[in-house]
């Protein structure tokens, strides 16, 4: 999930419109753990094919990237290469946390909680080896560029935007700016009205715009560094966060200390390997070489993977190809809706 950084993040909001004629390098991981949440039954069942295995990803990512492309914006997918072994504890906790709420999920829809199983299915979401080919599979057909990174899909990405090959890094997590990007968008692939989890509260979800630049200047802050520091003192994917200690609390620290260091001290507390941290944002591994290439898709192969192969409806995957296409006019703006909230049978 990466550090929250909600409470002191300047934000500007857009329409999917809004980002017409940019480049977006998504993490693919970060997004597909999206679809694979919100594209489900009313008591949380995925959808699957008639082999069982999990389709709900493939519906988000087939529908959602048509959206963006009408919009006229170009994404590429970043995958995530070997993780640091310093999140191995962080990834170890998402693990048990989804096998929890997986028990959970079939407690209550034994018991009929249709609302409490769908809150619960949304957070026992995982991804496999399995997720992953189909998703690069079915990218590669549509003629969307697939990045592999060497390590972290969000460093990857991020370096892209500050080399300026692609205007802006999308993710939910905060950690994109920590790792470099000029420009961080959220929200892109869950625009809408949603219902918010564990209420029945409902909330317009829009795009949200983030730089760097203005993060810093708004904080009061001289550098991507001394972010990091902050991130630090919260608590990141590699390190755990000194307890007591949020956003507005670290900043405070570093703003008065200058530095990681010297808020350490000034409060008595030690960060374990933070200097191993601090690396890891300033110098992961990140590659130079990747294609920015976008083809037109292959419409009999999109076809025979997606209908033949997993079930889905030819009529449907056949008109979301003309609108790929431009084949068919976009339909009227007030009809259109994200795939968390289109009925189960625009999938099928």
């Amino acid at each position: 999930m990466g550090v929250n950084l909600s409470d002191i993040v300047p934000v500007e909001r857009m329409q999917l419109e809004d980002l017409g004629g940019r480049t977006v390098a998504i993490d693919a991981y970060n997004a597909i753990y999206q679809f694979l949440s919100i594209i489900r039954g009313p008591d949380g069942t995925p959808l699957k094919d008639s082999r069982g295995r999990v389709t709900s990803h493939l519906a988000g990512l087939l529908y959602r990237t048509v959206n963006l492309l009408e919009a006229d914006v170009r994404p590429a997918y970043v995958f995530d290469g070997k993780p640091h072994e310093l999140k191995a504890q962080t990834l170890a906790a998402r693990s048990e946390r989804r096998s929890r709420a997986h028990d959970e999920w079939q407690e209550a829809v034994s018991e009929g909680d249709i609302e409490r199983a769908r809150c619960k299915a949304t957070q026992s979401s995982r991804m496999t080896n399995e997720i992953v080919e189909s998703s690069r599979i079915l990218l590669t057909y549509m003629g969307i560029p697939v990045i592999q990174a060497p390590e972290e899909g969000e460093a990857q990405a991020a370096h892209m935007a500050a080399r300026g090959d692609v205007w802006a890094a999308s993710s939910q997590d905060f950690d994109s700016l920590l790792f470099g990007a000029p420009r961080l968008v959220r929200n892109l692939n869950i625009t809408g009205r949603r219902k918010m989890p564990g209420s029945k509260e409902y909330r317009d979800i829009s795009i949200e715009v983030i730089e760097l630049d203005k993060v810093l200047e708004a904080n009061g802050l001289t550098s991507r560094e001394q972010l990091i520091d902050l991130a630090i003192l919260v608590g990141t994917d590699y390190n755990p966060g000194i307890r007591g200690i949020g956003p507005k609390k670290g900043l405070k620290l570093i703003r008065q200390h200058g530095n990681l260091e010297g808020a350490l001290a000034a409060i008595g507390e030690a960060v374990p390997q933070a200097e191993c941290v601090r690396d890891i944002f300033l110098r992961s591994e990140k590659a130079d070489e990747y294609a920015l290439q976008w083809r037109q898709p292959d419409r009999e192969r999109i076809i025979a993977f997606m209908c033949g192969e997993h079930g889905f409806s030819e009529d449907r995957i056949t008109a979301a190809l003309d609108r790929l296409e431009g084949k068919r006019k976009k339909p009227p703006k007030k009809t259109e809706m994200p795939p968390s909230q289109m009925s189960l049978d625009r999938f099928g």
